[in-house]
């Protein structure tokens, strides 16, 4: 294989976990990691957390070093969009024209923030966080800011309201639904993010839907469908991220919600995976395609792709996994739970220290650990035993979790 060429379109946590696999697995190969970004790849979580809020350093987001891609012979193209992928010549063409030919691709290309498309929408002071670029700049406009509006209750905005309360700011979120994190997590646990940004000042401005932003050159208030407004001069818009699978679409793979591969990452295609934020991955667990916005997944798919660049047909089965910090709420998730008929408790939610299940005909499909550590090994193992449990047990403390025999039913 040292003679063969794997191309990487895509320089975030995937593409850089990709290229550290294909090292370690001995592939001695030529590696090309394509990057649109001016920076080497980063890790993203932090960007909403403590990065925004100034507590971590820009060279501590590095997932590697300089030196990494020097000594491992990892040619980086940063600063470097690609414009087409031709599968009958095997070739990726950059913007400059220049054409990389390949014997493996790996997209990597991540998604985009969804955009808002009212009026008012192309205001200065309106911002979106997806990279380092994003984060700096929201960043700066905090610190000569009046008054800020997130607008979505999902985990980004949930996660930058928190930050830019913490760094002094009034903030007002604005969400569709009754209470944030509705759609993952449903009301019982929305609520108690609800309460918990409520309890440190946010504005909570449920069950409504933006119409407008208002202001001459700059955003000055944000206006909802029932007409109310709300001054600010500082908006970051949450609402979603869409997948980047143009290059894949036009390059002939089947893309629906994403680059559609299999349960070894591969795509219609031959020769050509895809992986982290942009891959709808067939999950045999599940028996269902999924696609997974999350670190984690990122993280893993990159390395998982690249031992199937190498031939080693390596079916990806980790149950998905994220977590988030907002205040004093530590939390971690796993599972997949798409829908689901009962959630049930561990602990009381109300004292923020307690673990919560997703559960569908009695089987757990997700279950989440809120500051109580160390809890997400033995989560997976029930979301991953597909069995039925007796839930009078899986909410008792006293029943370890970990004892996975006592909690299933026979």
């Amino acid at each position: 294989m040292n003679e063969q060429t794997f191309v990487i379109i895509g320089a975030g946590l995937a593409g850089a976990n990709a290229a550290a696999q294909l090292r370690k697995d001995g592939f001695e190969g030529r590696i090309v990691l394509v990057g649109e970004e001016p920076d080497r790849p980063y890790e993203r979580p932090p960007l909403s957390k403590d990065y925004l809020r100034g507590t971590t350093e820009r060279a501590k987001l590095d997932v590697h070093g300089p030196e990494f891609y020097t000594d491992g012979a990892i040619g980086l193209r940063l600063s470097t969009r690609a414009t087409a992928i031709e599968p009958a010549s095997r070739e990726v063409v950059l913007e400059d024209g220049q054409r990389l030919r390949y014997d493996r691709l790996l997209l990597a290309t991540g998604a985009s923030p969804r955009r808002l498309e009212i009026p008012g929408a192309d205001l200065a002071g309106v911002h979106y966080l997806r990279t380092v670029a994003d984060a700096d700049a929201i960043r700066e406009a905090a610190t000569t800011a009046g008054r800020a509006t997130v607008i979505g209750g999902g985990w980004i905005s949930t996660e930058v309201a928190a930050s830019l309360r913490e760094l002094g700011l009034a903030v007002a979120m604005i969400a569709p639904g009754p209470v944030p994190l509705e759609r993952v997590l449903g009301t019982e646990v929305g609520t108690v993010y609800r309460d918990l940004h409520a309890e440190h000042g946010v504005e909570l401005v449920m069950g409504q839907r933006v119409a407008a932003l208002r202001g001459r050159t700059a955003v000055a208030a944000v206006e909802t469908a029932d007409g109310t407004r709300i001054d600010a001069d500082l908006v970051v818009v949450g609402i979603g991220a869409v997948p980047r699978t143009e290059l894949a679409a036009a390059a002939g793979l089947t893309v629906a919600g994403g680059v559609l591969v299999d349960e070894r990452l591969e795509s219609n295609v031959p020769g050509i995976f895809a992986a982290g934020d942009v891959a709808a991955a067939w999950h045999p667990l599940f028996g269902a395609r999924i696609r997974v916005e999350h670190w984690d997944n990122a993280r893993r798919q990159g390395r998982a792709a690249a031992r199937n660049m190498l031939g080693h047909a390596e079916p990806y089965l980790r149950v998905p996994y994220f977590y988030s910090d907002q205040y004093d709420l530590a939390m971690e998730y796993s599972g997949y739970a798409p829908a689901w008929d009962r959630v049930v408790f561990r602990g009381d939610p109300a004292s923020r220290e307690f673990l919560a299940f997703w559960l569908q005909d009695g089987r757990v499909l997700a279950g989440m650990s809120a500051n109580i550590h160390k809890m997400n090994s033995a989560i997976s193992a029930l979301v991953a035993s597909r069995r039925r449990v007796a839930v009078d047990r899986l909410v008792d403390p006293a029943i370890p979790l970990d004892d996975l025999e006592a909690l299933l039913l026979a």
